[in-house]
């Protein structure tokens, strides 16, 4: 079997890098698809925990508040100066917005930032994060989900610091975009 990676755009999120990797048998018409799915939570510095979703395994709120709880431990470890002052935005899949992920980000004082509905613009891993990984992903034959993982990895850490911080004011600017048109769509920079 060989794996080919692409990047899935569909998901619009912050910290969910979301790969769809396919193997192909050898044979006709033979096509087995299976995805893999990494968590990557990044501030302004670069990436702070990274993780991938073991396969088969679906994101219910229970898989998703262990997540949170290695992140708070990473952030505390290695990022003390701001594991008092998360903010965390992630969009509005059920297992982000539960009641027992709102209850533990409540006591651990994380504040969760909005995302609106259908604002990949406003989805810094639709404009900068997933763009970044396609770069280093696209059209590569990796041979096994551990290499598509470790070229995954390598890719991420090869965005700069410098690019991160770029993020974040691109984000900024896009809010403020957003605020200027009432909220009305727009794409890109048109507006």
């Amino acid at each position: 079997m060989d794996f080919r990676v692409r990047s899935d755009n569909q998901k619009t999120e912050f910290r969910v890098a979301h790969f769809r990797v396919t193997s192909t048998k050898e044979g006709p018409n033979e096509q087995i698809k299976s995805e893999i799915h990494a968590h990557h939570f990044f501030y302004s510095k670069g990436i702070v925990h990274k993780e991938f979703v073991p396969p088969g395994q679906t994101v219910y709120q229970t898989f998703y508040l262990h997540v949170l709880e290695r992140l708070r431990n990473r952030v505390r470890r290695v990022c003390g100066e701001i594991a008092d002052k998360l903010f965390l935005h992630h969009d509005n899949a059920p297992s982000q917005t539960s009641f027992a992920v709102r209850e533990f980000l409540a006591q651990n004082k994380i504040t969760t930032l909005p995302h609106p509905p259908y604002s990949p613009d406003l989805a810094p891993c639709d404009f900068f994060l997933f763009p970044k990984l396609k770069t280093h992903l696209k059209g590569h034959h990796l041979g096994t989900v551990e290499n598509v993982q470790a070229a995954a990895t390598r890719a991420l850490n090869n965005i700069s610091s410098e690019d991160f911080l770029h993020c974040y004011e691109e984000w900024q600017q896009r809010w403020n975009r957003c605020i200027r048109s009432q909220g009305a769509c727009f794409e890109g920079d048109k507006l």
